[in-house]
């Protein structure tokens, strides 16, 4: 039986059409993460389009991170809506840092903003700063830069994670990412990391005290130890 929900395609750029579609039915739908859209055959048919423009369109959402392409037949045909979009943009964001389209003081900078706001709504809600704590605990017995590194990327994307914005932290998570290689050579650099873990147990001590102003400060502080270059003293 044909699903009337979706609308035949009209327009010249069909493919366009097609995530638009996709799209609504996500949000009319409530679909999450998990859950599948209906095999391509099928799409095209509902549609009245060519596989071809359904095919476009799914590599163009697969691209973003919004869905996983999975061969099946039956009930585990069709692609796979997933949970981390925030995937392209990581993958974007290390190219043009490869390239050097972007310099790396136009990411850091980026980040001070996004992680300025994050740490003080994370204070002024008062938030859980366990997830804070556990983290800092992890650097404290790191035993090289890239474990360091590893637990330091989890402790700055979880102040984004209690700020309570998704996309501010979907955000910082690709931030972080797509800089890991700049961050491990930065506490190559830096040698001693007690200068950085003291930052951050003056993070935690803000956002748990509820003061967003020291917050945002203890995160400029931080970032400009860990990179002295971009914050020349004033």
């Amino acid at each position: 039986m044909t699903d009337t929900r979706w609308r035949p395609v009209k327009r010249t750029r069909t493919f366009e059409d097609v995530l638009a579609q996709i799209e609504r039915r996500i949000a009319e739908d409530g679909l999450t993460a998990g859950d599948r859209l209906p095999p391509e055959r099928q799409l095209a048919e509902q549609l009245g389009v060519g596989r071809s423009s359904v095919r476009e369109a799914m590599r163009v959402l697969e691209t973003l991170g919004v869905v996983s392409s999975q061969v099946g037949r039956g009930p585990d045909a069709g692609a796979v809506l997933t949970s981390r979009p925030d995937t392209a943009l990581t993958d974007l964001l290390r190219l043009h840092l490869g390239l050097a389209s972007l310099e790396l003081r136009e990411v850091i900078d980026t980040r001070l903003m996004i992680e300025r706001w994050a740490a003080d709504r994370a204070a002024r809600n008062r938030a859980d700063t366990s997830v804070l704590t556990a983290s800092l605990a992890a650097m404290g017995s790191a035993v090289s830069a890239e474990e360091f590194v590893e637990h330091d990327t989890a402790f700055h994307c979880a102040i984004a994670e209690v700020s309570g914005n998704r996309l501010i932290a979907a955000i910082m998570r690709s931030l972080r990412d797509s800089m890991r290689r700049h961050a491990v050579e930065a506490v190559d650099r830096l040698g001693d990391t007690s200068v950085l873990r003291a930052d951050h147990e003056r993070i935690v001590a803000a956002i748990a005290g509820g003061d967003p102003d020291e917050a945002a400060r203890a995160v400029t502080d931080h970032l400009a130890h860990a990179y002295p270059s971009l914050f020349p003293p004033a």
